[in-house]
């Protein structure tokens, strides 16, 4: 199995320009809470429960022990993502038939729609998904990953990252040895 660095890297290696992670910033949380929503019904307490699970729990649950087996700190931050996301879809999946399917085929197309943009406007390369299906679970944690490097955490890590693939277009130095270059 590919570590988290070799997984951010290869994700990262499609997205370099600023214009286009920023479309990711509000596409793939909105494709993330469209699954959630889409995937919310039918829902059971299977019995036993003191909660009602869905598909989209399923699907949740084996993304973030994926996240895990690649990083536990970077994994309870998707856990939470995962717990707004699961909340959001349940409470959708129990409006009714058409809020359900309108809320939730609205987010997931608009979602794409900033995906496409981002690639076709910014970036000019395909998603990374195109080369490697992984990649649609790794969009996510890429996003997730940004904003955690953005406040600071684990800064070896993003300039591993960049070290790999380089700074992403437009962005300040990273560490001080970019800046003697």
């Amino acid at each position: 199995m590919k570590t988290l660095t070799d997984q951010l890297t290869q994700y990262a290696a499609y997205h370099r320009d600023r214009r286009n992670i920023a479309t990711h910033f509000v596409g793939i949380p909105m494709i993330v809470v469209a699954i959630a929503v889409l995937l919310s019904r039918p829902q059971s307490t299977v019995g036993v429960l003191p909660f009602a699970i869905s598909p989209a729990w399923l699907l949740f649950i084996a993304a973030n022990v994926f996240y895990f087996l690649l990083d536990a700190s970077l994994a309870l931050a998707m856990v939470a993502l995962s717990i707004v996301s699961l909340a959001l879809g349940s409470w959708l999946a129990n409006a009714s038939l058409g809020v359900w399917l309108v809320s939730g085929l609205t987010l997931f197309v608009v979602g794409w729609v900033f995906q496409f943009v981002g690639h076709v406007a910014y970036e000019h390369k395909k998603p990374a998904f195109a080369d490697d299906i992984v990649g649609l679970l790794i969009g996510p944690l890429f996003i997730m990953a940004e904003l955690l490097f953005a406040l600071g955490w684990r800064p070896a890590l993003r300039e591993a990252v960049e070290q790999r693939v380089g700074p992403a277009h437009g962005s300040a130095p990273s560490a001080p040895e970019h800046q003697a270059r």
